[in-house]
């Protein structure tokens, strides 16, 4: 199977979790929007296509399948690419912990964009100094201690005891969290012995390490969800 990934250009954004997966497996892909430009993504947001509807990208071509949101596709990719294990109990404990990867995720997006996403960042940024506080002091404690017990329960090195696209994806969420709020990650790592040395012994792995030195990896920048701004971070 060689698949087609959609995501908008320019950005890492959700699409970049899908893309750690393709690349740590080896597996075909083709990344249609950098190919072809957004305009490519289009026809599938109005319906132009045969197959499901998605709401928005990212979403995956496989044959003439159509699957969007990041937690479904990964569902889809994990056996082929043997991303996750074979029992029926695995699978769906990968599945809730990547969705609530997304729910973090969606709460990193709102720190900076808490009124709205068809707003500027400067058009919202007393609520987004007050949205990012309550995060760092609150929220990414509890989400990340909570992933830091779900590897100390399953023997410390992975989220399901054997490596699988979970792990992929906590890498990218600590490399996001690493970008947006360095001073609040130098302490909150302090209690997060386990997803550190997770996070790097994943971009240590041979095909992710390749990709991550290659113009594949895109940058972290103030277009995605991961987005720098030093007044959001911890005070100096």
């Amino acid at each position: 199977m060689r698949y087609e990934l959609y995501y908008w250009s320019g950005i890492q954004g959700r699409g970049e979790f899908i893309r750690l997966a393709l690349e740590d497996a080896g597996a075909g892909y083709r990344d249609v929007a950098r190919d072809e430009g957004d305009a490519a993504i289009m026809p599938f947001l109005e319906g132009a296509h045969q197959g499901a509807l998605p709401f928005a990208p990212p979403f995956l071509k496989a044959g003439r399948l159509v699957i969007a949101q990041v937690a479904e596709i990964l569902q889809y990719l994990g056996p082929p690419l043997n991303l996750v294990p074979e029992s029926e109990s695995r699978r769906l404990y990968a599945h809730q912990l990547q969705l609530t990867i997304t729910d973090v995720v969606a709460e990193i997006h709102d720190s900076h964009h808490p009124v709205a996403s068809s707003l500027y960042y400067e058009d919202q940024r007393d609520e987004a100094e007050r949205r990012a506080e309550d995060l760092r002091q609150n929220r990414l404690p509890k989400f990340l201690g909570y992933f830091e017990r779900v590897l100390e329960r399953n023997g410390g090195r992975h989220a399901l005891r054997e490596y699988s696209y979970v792990d992929l994806s906590l890498f990218q969420l600590m490399s996001g969290l690493d970008y947006v709020f360095p001073r609040a990650m130098q302490r909150l790592k302090r209690e997060l012995p386990l997803l550190c040395a997770l996070s790097q012994r994943v971009a240590q792995r041979p095909r992710v390490a390749a990709y991550l030195a290659s113009p594949r990896r895109l940058a972290f920048n103030e277009d995605g969800i991961f987005r720098h701004y030093p007044e959001l971070d911890d005070p100096t």
